[in-house]
Parts: C-alpha cells; structure tokens; sequence
C-alpha cells in the first residue's frame, strides 16, 4: 500500500496549487488504480484538507469513478432502442455467460468488468459492444466469442 500512496502523492502533486482540483485529480487516480481505493481518498482528504465526505459525493455521483477494483477490460453493451431491436439482449446475455459476470460486475482474474449502457448514438452498428472504449458493432454469437477470445488472448501474452 505505501507504493499506491507515493503514486497518490504524485499526482496530488500535479493538482496541489489548483482551486478545487477534485474531479480531475480523482480522475487520475481512477485511471492509474482502475478505482478509488478508500486510502487514496483518505490521503487525497488529508493531503487537500477537504472532507471525505466531499470525495466520496463525487466518487459516487459521477459514473466514470469507480470504489470497487475495475477489470483490466472494461466491456460496456449498448441496450438502447435499436441495440436492442437488433439483439443486444441476446449479445448480452451471451457475454454474462462467457465471462461469468452480471452486468456491474467484475470477473475473479479481474480482466473484464461489464456494463450495460444506454444509446451511444452509434445507432447503425447495433447490436454493439464498446470494449476499452473501441466500438465493435453488427455483432452475432460467432462474432462476440471470437472478439472476447481476442482480449484474453492479448491479456495471456502481456502476463
């Protein structure tokens, strides 16, 4: 944990003479941790002389911050109108099977967390699954397994 800390301390560092540097500087420690550990927060708190309670409003308002450790893959899956229409439920489900996972959840090897999302306006590509932020559209049984087949096979090799 006192390496975590140092790296926290690096990046309050980058923040420390900004006025309210919150949402970013969380940010950062989201993308490094891949969540919010309760002691990154309790440093940032201390370290910013801001209440806890504070953090953890923000931690918990926006979506993009996490309290729970995130996979190393983050697997969202497009529900809205045309998503849906064109299978997604079906993607989904598929997807809840291969990893193991309910959506919200992260797998046990921690290389995937699973989301559902509403319309990311990329309406056309439906059904659509967006892993690590690129979009993998027009998607079918054959065509999900062999995408997540992929990622733990790129997850293999940089282990």
């Amino acid at each position: 944990m006192l390496e975590e800390l140092d790296k926290v301390d690096e990046i309050i560092e980058k923040y420390i003479h900004d006025e309210a540097p919150y949402v970013p500087l969380l940010h950062d420690i989201n993308s490094e941790f891949r969540y919010l550990p309760k002691e990154a927060l309790k440093r940032v708190s201390q370290r910013l002389e801001v209440p806890l309670s504070h953090l953890f409003n923000l931690a918990t308002f926006y979506k993009c911050f996490s309290l729970e450790p995130r996979g190393e893959n983050e697997v969202q899956v497009c529900m809205g109108t045309a998503c849906h229409v064109k299978g997604s439920p079906r993607i989904l489900e598929r997807i809840c099977h291969k990893l193991q996972v309910n959506p919200g959840e992260t797998t046990e090897d921690q290389k995937f967390t699973l989301e559902t999302v509403n319309c990311v306006g990329a309406c056309a590509l439906g059904p659509l699954v967006i892993i690590n932020d690129k979009y993998e559209g027009r998607l079918s049984y054959k065509k999900i397994d062999k995408l997540l087949e992929g990622y733990h096979e790129e997850n293999n090799k940089s282990s």
